[in-house]
């Protein structure tokens, strides 16, 4: 009986260490977001409001222009694949067998 009791005794102390560790690495986690936000206030701090209008301009045209670099590639990929598309079938048409009598069709009786 003292057996299950001190089995029962080191689990609780396991679940219970468990939980404190868990805590524990909360509360550093926590503090660790908390210095990174202060580290990110500090650095934008260091610069004058021109250069964060300027710099916040500067990276909406950075964006926009491979807006319209990628919307271009876009539109040659289309167009290739659209002539990929027309020579295939236009090749398929011209692997079928071709009439050699044109319009006109001629009988021919074979013995």
């Amino acid at each position: 009986m003292d057996e299950q009791l001190n089995g029962n005794a080191n689990a609780e102390n396991t679940e219970q260490t468990a939980n404190d560790v868990w805590d524990a690495f909360t509360r550093f986690a926590e503090h660790q977001r908390k210095a990174m936000e202060e580290a990110g206030k500090a650095i934008d701090a260091l610069f004058p409001p021109g250069f964060k209008e300027h710099g916040g301009e500067a990276r909406r045209e950075f964006v926009k222009g491979f807006k319209v670099l990628v919307d271009s590639a876009i539109n040659e990929l289309e167009k290739a694949s659209r002539e990929i598309d027309k020579n295939r079938k236009s090749q398929e048409s011209s692997d079928r067998p071709q009439s050699t009598t044109g319009k006109t069709k001629v009988k021919v009786q074979i013995d």
